[in-house]
């Protein structure tokens, strides 16, 4: 569960760069850290993660759920996200101090380690132990917090986490299902006067899950459109703002 934002422990970090370097091939990325987290920001953060997700494909897994480790990735809709995400909290008054955030499926933590250095109060979920583990790290390395972490199934969203200013997801719509899932979860767990964004590069539950949130009374704009050129990866990456409808 999400609680006070406290400092990264340093030895703990350690233990958990070893722990991580012992069981993965791990690899470092650079993202340019974006300007609008404010004063000391680094100029880029350094993200450690897999080398690769296919490596750590377990099929007995694959077969019981169809689980894939997508999280291993460093996606371009989480680095749209991360460029983002502070601007468009301040746009709708909830970046301020003890704001909670909330991110579905957090990856490797990068847009996590985002809203932790810009002062939110961060819970980060995903549906693998080693994504938040990875998070966790990287959001102490980078942004010096010790973000909250709990490991969620969207199917049996849990009805305890309670209620947040900001909740993001970046890329996760590329499953039909997912449409009702994440709708159901930003239904749940949105403050009356908070948002969510969800970044999408125009995955086959888009459009269904904008149907969805709008089943459940609840507002979506079309904000940023972001192009993404990455080598020969091309994308156009919407921001979805969703908001509960104001009395």
């Amino acid at each position: 569960m999400s609680g006070p934002a406290r400092p990264a422990d340093a030895s703990e970090l350690d233990a958990l760069d070893a722990q991580l370097d012992r069981r993965f091939r791990v690899i470092e990325t650079r993202v340019p850290a974006p300007a609008s987290v404010g004063a000391g920001a680094p100029g880029e953060f350094v993200l450690r993660h897999p080398a690769s997700a296919e490596e750590l494909i377990v099929e007995e897994a694959f077969d019981r759920d169809e689980r894939l480790p997508y999280w291993a990735d460093l996606w371009p809709s989480a680095v749209a996200l991360s460029a983002h995400v502070v601007p468009l909290a301040e746009g709708y008054h909830v970046r301020r101090p003890g704001a909670k955030a909330l991110e579905l499926g957090c990856g490797v933590g990068l847009v996590t380690t985002v809203l932790a250095l810009a002062g939110f109060d961060v819970l980060a979920t995903d549906y693998y132990d080693d994504a938040l583990n990875f998070a966790r790290l990287n959001a102490g390395r980078n942004a010096g917090a010790a973000i909250g972490t709990r490991n969620v199934d969207w199917r049996d969203f849990p009805t305890d986490l309670g209620r947040f200013d900001l909740i993001v997801a970046s890329d996760v719509l590329y499953e039909r299902p997912y449409a009702s899932l994440v709708a159901h979860a930003i239904h749940r767990s949105l403050k009356a006067k908070g948002v969510a964004i969800v970044a999408d590069p125009g995955r086959v539950a888009a459009d269904a899950f904008v149907a969805e949130c709008r089943a459940r009374g609840l507002n979506v704009d079309w904000g940023d459109r972001v192009p993404f050129e990455d080598g020969q990866i091309r994308q156009s990456i919407t921001l979805y703002e969703i908001t509960r409808p104001h009395d």
